[in-house]
């Protein structure tokens, strides 16, 4: 047994050593060629990280010539095979402009936008990758409108929205945990605005009649009486929209409390 092992680790050492003793000599050959077919070679085996420093040598050896292209295409995927998503799609990008006629520009347009799609963090980060993502995912549609990519592309752009969605709901609601009742209603409205059909809709129209509500009672007088107007407003918009929610009899009080307050305050003023 301890000869089978000690054979096996042999074995092993000579492969490994073989391997480091073939790159070293691929990557010492003057021969652009040799080290452009072996570069393939690595990168089709799926080992990227021998692939990238060879095709990176040799994009610089080729440049002006009629392999450019496809070397410069290789050196993108290969970025985007290590999982260097923020590289490979400076590269991809980068690609599109350079060869505008290329049979890969579709794929790197393409490959660009999920590129940055990967780069994209979790909707509690900043979101600076999720807009670029979708810029250059809706770039693609637009320039390819009849690509078989088309219906993934959108898949993604809404996965994408998603995220914006969910953070601006937890910032927006922030405000109102907080206490800040006007940057809550103006947060939360703009929400609405931008996401349309936001699965958080009665969560969110029903913190606006809160927060409205909660600012008309705490303003100054001059004050007190638009703000609960635009409170019943905001209240009997949400009655009509969702009647058989488990929060209405909360938001028929609240109709409720801002009429007895306008009723007040226009007797004041009498």
């Amino acid at each position: 047994m301890k000869r089978l092992i000690h054979f096996f680790i042999f074995t092993l050492s000579l492969l490994v050593f073989t391997g480091c003793s073939e790159y070293q000599k691929v990557l010492k050959s003057t021969d652009t060629a040799y080290k452009y077919k072996m570069a393939k070679k690595y990168y089709e085996d799926g080992r990227y990280a021998k692939a990238y420093p060879l095709f990176d040598e040799v994009l610089t050896l080729y440049r002006g010539t009629d392999k450019q292209e496809e070397v410069y295409f290789y050196l993108a995927m290969t970025h985007f095979k290590l999982n260097e998503f923020i590289l490979s799609a400076y590269h991809f990008k980068n690609f599109v402009r350079s060869f505008p006629k290329s049979q890969y520009r579709e794929e790197a347009m393409f490959l660009t936008g999920y590129s940055y799609y990967k780069e994209s963090p979790d909707y509690s980060l900043e979101q600076s990758y999720t807009y670029k993502a979708i810029n250059e995912l809706q770039l693609f549609i637009n320039t390819y409108r009849n690509s078989q990519r088309v219906d993934e592309c959108n898949e993604l752009i809404a996965d994408l929205r998603k995220k914006l969605e969910r953070k601006a709901f937890r910032n927006a609601k922030q405000y109102y945990t907080i206490g800040h009742y006007q940057a809550a209603s103006i947060a939360l409205t703009n929400m609405l605005e931008d996401f349309p059909e936001t699965s958080y809709r009665e969560e969110v129209m029903y913190l606006i009649v809160n927060s409205k509500y909660e600012l008309a009672r705490f303003s100054i007088e001059s004050k007190q009486m638009q703000r609960y107007i635009e409170t019943r407003t905001s209240a009997l918009r949400f009655e009509e929209t969702f009647p058989n929610s488990k929060r209405i009899g909360e938001v028929r009080q609240v109709i409720e409390n801002a009429n007895a307050q306008i009723q007040l305050i226009q007797n004041d003023q009498s």
